[in-house]
């Protein structure tokens, strides 16, 4: 018979294991009620429901604006627009004082890689440092109300991906990766002592960092679309025409043939997009459109009878208030660059004439290459558009039309969804102004001052405005 003794401490050991797995079950179930309550909790955060209130709406499309507007968030979407909404019990709620609210600003015509670091530094550093100053960059076109950018070169890809993953501030960025370049075309920055071409030598350090690509022939260019649609570009782009910046290409020069314009076109159509071409002369352009291309970056020399072939063929003209005042691109007097800079800038004003005249649909770009200083003044270039368009007309440019041009890339859009407006299910990128731009287009001149609220994607990047 077993001891009384042992049977008595085995009952007891007994108990003790019972009692404490019963602790533990306790225990346990308590955790996953709290983490269930964290969950929820995060969820809710995650949702980021926020509401503003009392605010006139300017919302990209009309030019009558809705005053004492209540305008909900939730998540990365707008959610509802009336005049009065129950406030949610888990809701921020901003009191926008009867300020005026309108989409985020679109640049359809960026530079982040070079925007803000000299030409020397841009073609010699290594693009670990590129993407440093890219991603301050970036940081700074959000915080002057950019809350999307299209990248016209210059291989974003990576940066995109850091600011989609809130690793860094920055705009929802549409990259179109390295420019397709020919030989002595718009993106070849090699030095003078790669020609003659050796087939045994490493590619340029420009190249290797994915910032430009050298293809020449029909066969180069379908791999060269191919390889740039695979690594996350959302639009390819060519260099069809002479540059200012670049170095051996004249002005006049018409880069690609029309075989090879085709074959690209053919290829970015096969991934159900489209080809945008860096072009500024009536040659460039005209064989560009023969191609099939989309959407013309520039266009500052064309002439009449291109004009009309773009709107013909229902084209995108992405122009630039480029003007030889304070805010050109300060090539040194008499260098082929600064030659090319002033036979360009001749051109403008004709071009935005011809743009209105033929009911061009027409995009705002930037274009800021290499000069920081300029690359905080974005808000600035689109205020010179005065010149030829009224308020209205300056700011749908920059937030509903250059939005269409965006999504131009159809499946290939990495954020889908409605941008470049307000109205109910859009995603959410907002900026509050301090005044109305409507009447008073300069107030986006100095968004420090007068931009007192910007969102993007729901959440809120700046707000001087004490939340209720």
């Amino acid at each position: 018979m077993p001891n009384r003794c042992e049977h008595v401490i085995s009952e007891k050991a007994l108990h003790y294991i019972k009692f404490n797995q019963m602790k533990r079950l306790i225990y346990l179930s308590c955790m996953l009620f709290l983490y269930g309550l964290l969950g929820r909790a995060q969820e809710t955060a995650e949702k980021n429901t926020i509401l503003i209130i009392n605010a006139t709406v300017f919302d990209g499309q009309n030019e009558k604006m809705q005053e004492g507007m209540s305008i909900l968030v939730e998540g990365n979407k707008i959610a509802k627009i009336a005049k009065t909404i129950n406030i949610p019990q888990t809701a921020q709620v901003v009191n926008a004082q009867g300020k005026v609210l309108m989409p985020g600003l679109i640049d359809a015509h960026a530079h982040p890689m070079f925007a803000g670091i000299s030409q020397q530094a841009g073609l010699t550093s290594q693009d670990g440092y590129l993407n440093l100053v890219a991603a301050k960059t970036a940081e700074k076109f959000l915080m002057q109300g950019f809350t999307s950018l299209r990248e016209a070169s210059g291989n974003s890809i990576s940066l995109k991906c850091a600011i989609d993953q809130g690793l860094y501030l920055g705009p929802r960025i549409y990259p179109t990766g390295p420019m397709i370049s020919q030989t002595s075309g718009h993106a070849d920055y090699r030095p003078s002592t790669s020609i003659p071409y050796d087939p045994n030598a490493t590619l340029s350090y420009i190249e290797r960092s994915g910032h430009a690509l050298i293809a020449d022939g029909v066969p180069e260019i379908i791999k060269g679309v191919r390889s740039v649609l695979r690594m996350g570009a959302t639009q390819v782009k060519l260099g069809a025409g002479g540059g200012v910046a670049s170095i051996y290409d004249p002005l006049d020069v018409t880069q690609y043939t029309f075989e090879e314009l085709k074959a690209a076109v053919d290829v970015a159509e096969t991934w159900n997009t489209y080809v945008m071409v860096h072009a500024y002369t009536p040659k460039a352009i005209q064989t560009s459109l023969r191609a099939g291309v989309k959407s013309i970056e520039h266009g500052q020399l064309m002439d009449e009878e291109t004009a009309k072939m773009i709107a013909d063929k229902g084209a995108w003209l992405c122009l630039q208030p480029f003007l030889d005042d304070e805010d050109a691109i300060p090539f040194p007097e008499g260098t082929p660059q600064r030659t090319k800079q002033l036979a360009m800038v001749a051109g403008t004003e004709n071009a935005y004439r011809l743009a209105k005249k033929h009911n061009i649909k027409t995009a705002f770009g930037t274009d800021v290459l290499f000069d920081a200083e300029l690359a905080a003044k974005q808000g600035k270039q689109l205020a010179k558009l005065q010149r030829w368009y009224t308020p209205f007309e300056v700011l749908k440019m920059a937030t509903f039309n250059n939005a269409q041009l965006l999504k131009f890339c159809g499946p290939r859009d990495p954020y889908p969804g409605e941008l470049g407006v307000i109205k109910e299910g859009a995603l959410a990128d907002m900026i509050l102004v301090d005044g109305n731009p409507l009447q008073n287009l300069d107030l986006i001149i100095d968004p420090t001052k007068n931009f007192v609220l910007i969102m993007k994607d729901g959440k809120i990047y700046k707000n001087t405005i004490q939340f209720k």
